[in-house]
C-alpha cells in the first residue's frame, strides 16, 4: 500500500496503530482460491488444529483422490468414510467436509450469490455447517471475500496482539469486559478492521 491509501491515513490517526504500520513490513492485501469458497471451506476444516505444514499435506492427499486434483461435492460424497480418513483426516473431520459437500449440493456458494450480501448474513449462512464457526467465516470474508472492515476478535494472535500494543487500555481485563474494550478500540479503525487485522498478525512487537 502506498502512503496515501486511504486505509493507512485512516488507521494512521490511532497513534498506536500509525506506529504498528510504521514499524511493520506491508501485509500483502491478497485473496484466496480465486473466490472458490467451496474449496476454502473444505481447506479450512482440514487445517484445524494442526500446523500449516501438515494440513498442507493432509489437503493435497485429499484433493489427490479426485479428477484434476479438485474435490467435488458429488464425488466427495461417493468416497467411503476409510478412503477419506486414509488421506489423514480424522473422523471428525470426515464428517465436517462431507457437512461442506452436502451443503453445496443444496445451496449456492458463489461469489454472485455472496457479493450483496452484508457480512454478517454471510456468517449466518455459513455456520450451520458443520464445522463452520464464526471464526472460519471471518477468515473467509477477509481472505477470500476480501471485506474491508473485519475485525476477527475471536482470534488469539488478534487479541494477545492488541494487548501488547495497548497495554494501558487493557491492563487487567479479562473475559468479557476485556473483550468489549477490545471491540471499543477496534471501532476506531472502521471501515478498515480487515487492514489494521492484518497488520497485528504481521506485527512483531519484540523487533524493534
Amino acid at each position: 500500500m502506498q502512503p496515501t491509501d486511504p486505509a493507512l491515513l485512516h488507521l494512521a490517526q490511532d497513534p498506536v496503530m500509525a506506529r504498528l504500520i510504521a514499524e511493520t513490513p506491508n501485509p500483502k492485501a491478497f485473496t484466496d482460491y480465486e473466490n472458490d469458497v467451496y474449496l476454502a471451506l473444505l481447506e479450512s476444516i482440514v487445517s484445524q488444529q494442526i500446523s500449516v505444514k501438515a494440513a498442507d499435506a493432509i489437503f493435497g492427499r485429499l484433493c489427490a483422490l479426485f479428477p484434476n486434483n479438485y474435490p467435488k461435492a458429488d464425488a466427495l460424497l461417493a468416497l467411503s468414510f476409510d478412503d477419506l480418513r486414509g488421506a489423514g483426516l480424522s473422523g471428525q473431520k470426515v464428517k465436517y467436509i462431507q457437512s461442506v459437500a452436502d451443503f453445496s449440493l443444496t445451496n449456492r456458494l458463489d461469489r454472485p450469490f455472496f457479493d450483496p450480501m452484508t457480512d454478517e448474513e454471510i456468517v449466518q449462512y455459513l455456520i450451520p455447517i458443520k464445522g463452520i464457526g464464526r471464526w472460519t467465516v471471518e477468515m473467509l470474508l477477509m481472505f477470500v471475500l476480501d471485506r474491508p472492515d473485519i475485525f476477527p476478535i475471536d482470534d488469539l494472535v488478534i487479541r494477545q496482539r492488541m494487548i501488547l500494543a495497548y497495554p494501558e487500555q487493557t491492563e487487567g481485563l479479562t473475559g468479557k469486559v476485556l473483550y468489549k474494550r477490545l471491540q471499543e478500540i477496534a471501532d476506531g479503525w472502521r471501515p478498515y478492521r480487515t487492514t489494521a487485522s492484518r497488520y497485528l498478525w504481521r506485527w512483531k512487537p519484540n523487533a524493534v
